[in-house]
């Protein structure tokens, strides 16, 4: 597992500008890690995928990650409120903790792994978890609690152009969908920079174009595109999508790639 120091972690993540205010903070106290572990040696090395916070300032979801679909259903104006919904790549449950708390009605948190989703939410009755489960194979059928009216998805190591199709056949018409694109697992190899991350603005765009022409010709109109308002664990630039499963998609035409691209570099890149 990748390990990086506390410091640099936090600049990552964003929660700082600068190493130098990292460390002030680190060293008086107040970072804390998982499981509310406070971490006072900037220069210990931690799983990248540890979710810092600032003591006294919890996270509102379990997971940083929540941060992201919370800002795509404020920015797309979009209302799970009484829906049933799909996580597609659950994790600890960041996103359907999101949802859970903007009034869905049920989530179905899906992941290939297990033992993930945090107890809070395993525990939940809205929750039905669906562990060892590799959506690429999922079919209408397995969803028995009702059919999806709405779906998320962050997934990893896994292209979003094979997640798109079999989820045209399993939500709703008209259903909508928000995706978090990640251009480290979408650009190539040849494409991606040390440490898996994507610094080039000219990537960044062929790959936003490439997923959003596929979305299009998979069924989906491309409603919205924005940037994520964090960065992804390893300090990747990644991007919101709103889609919307129809009969004849189509592209609005006020998203402009370039503009997302441009603000997002604008915003992130100081972190």
């Amino acid at each position: 597992m990748e390990k990086q120091r506390v410091d640099v972690l936090l600049v990552t993540q964003g929660l700082f500008d600068t190493r130098e205010k990292a460390k002030r903070a680190v060293m008086a106290g107040e970072i804390l890690g998982d499981n509310e572990e406070r971490l006072d040696k900037p220069g210990v090395k931690i799983p990248v995928s540890t979710e810092l916070h600032l003591k006294g300032k919890p996270m509102p979801y379990v997971s940083r990650g929540g941060l992201k679909l919370e800002k795509a259903l404020k920015v797309f104006n979009i209302s799970v409120n009484g829906l049933t919904v799909l996580d597609i790549g659950s994790s600890t449950g960041g996103f359907t903790d999101v949802m859970l708390q903007n009034g869905a009605k049920l989530s179905y948190a899906l992941d290939v792994g297990s033992n993930q989703l945090v107890w809070k939410l395993r525990e939940d009755p809205r929750v039905v978890v669906m562990e060892h489960t590799n959506f690429r194979y999922s079919k209408l059928g397995d969803f028995t609690h009702g059919q999806p009216q709405f779906a998320s998805i962050d997934v990893s190591f896994i292209s979003l152009e094979l997640i798109l199709p079999p989820l045209k056949k399993i939500i709703v018409h008209n259903g909508r969908v928000v995706a978090l694109i990640k251009p480290q697992f979408e650009a190539g190899k040849q494409n991606v920079g040390k440490h898996g991350i994507v610094h080039d603005p000219a990537v960044h765009k062929m790959v936003l174009e490439k997923i959003l022409n596929f979305a299009v010709s998979a069924g989906y109109s491309v409603e919205h595109l924005d940037f994520s308002p964090i960065k992804g664990g390893a300090g990747n630039i990644e991007f919101l999508v709103e889609l919307q499963s129809v009969d004849e998609p189509r592209m609005n035409p006020q998203v402009s790639i370039d503009k997302v691209i441009e603000n997002a570099y604008s915003e992130l890149k100081k972190s």
